[in-house]
């Protein structure tokens, strides 16, 4: 398989290594290309975004990799926008849209956290109801393409990130896969590039990828198509389980995967 990571998160955020570290990993593990997202500026989480200042250094790093490495591996500058980013996405190979919170009564409110993190979200804000939580995310989630550019939805179903260890909704109830699937039918329309995200295996929070099978069913039935990433921070997790996650792709209906290359993404047969 040509392996290819787009979802690579570095020192210019919340990543252990720096880009140039992340490229020599990537080629040590035969890959193709690489393809950095950076968390884009959140002014109301500035702790784990790159920083406004940053961005063209960022951009720039980036040229000059690909201007070094070239022959050797592809090389591409991308940005993980979060929904309510207020920055110009323009400029970039590619868009990972994602939703890391959520909007409660004006609040901004930061859900990819600890399993007692979660727990006081779900008390605090919905009153201790967690189909309430997952129905606001879904509803939040499918509303991306109206906030910006989004070639590929991030970890469509992070809101179950500690799903197998906590119990703060019923990931199989039909209460829950109706929100999830009403979310997926809305955005299939307008962005039809969603990951299998291996980050929470990498992390020890699961042991299976984001997105959970009746959603790889249904985004299958809907006609969307799939990228594997590792939403990489620490480069000895590049390829999480890639191999693992290709089988699972295929046992729930899909026959290929996409790379990016040159501006445009085409389809491997797997």
């Amino acid at each position: 398989m040509r392996k290819q990571n787009l979802h690579t998160h570095t020192t210019f955020c919340d990543g252990k290594n720096t880009p140039e570290e992340m490229v020599q990993k990537a080629l040590s593990l035969g890959f193709e290309s690489i393809g950095f997202s950076e968390h884009s500026y959140m002014f109301y989480s500035p702790s784990w975004s790159m920083k406004i200042d940053q961005t063209e250094e960022y951009k720039k790093e980036i040229r000059a990799l690909k201007e070094k490495y070239a022959g050797q591996i592809g090389v591409y500058c991308g940005l993980e926008f979060d929904m309510y980013s207020k920055v110009d996405l323009s400029d970039y190979d590619y868009v990972i849209g994602a939703v890391h919170y959520l909007m409660v009564n004006g609040e901004y409110v930061g859900f990819d956290r600890s399993a007692e993190s979660v727990k006081g979200t779900i008390d605090h804000y919905f009153g201790g109801n967690g189909l309430k939580y997952a129905q606001k995310y879904y509803e939040t989630v499918a509303q991306l393409p109206e906030y910006g550019r989004t070639d590929i939805v991030g970890h469509y179903d992070i809101i179950t990130k500690h799903a197998e260890k906590h119990h703060f909704f019923d990931t199989e109830s039909k209460e829950y896969q109706g929100y999830a699937i009403e979310g997926l039918r809305a955005l299939v329309p307008k962005v039809n590039v969603f990951e299998i995200n291996t980050g929470a295996i990498a992390r020890g929070y699961r042991t299976t990828p984001y997105m959970a099978p009746f959603l790889l069913k249904e985004l299958k039935r809907l006609g969307g198509q799939i990228v594997i990433s590792s939403d990489c921070h620490d480069m000895e997790y590049l390829d999480c389980h890639f191999a693992e996650t290709v089988e699972y792709a295929k046992a729930y209906g899909f026959n290929e995967i996409l790379i990016f290359k040159d501006g445009k993404f085409g389809g491997q047969k797997i």
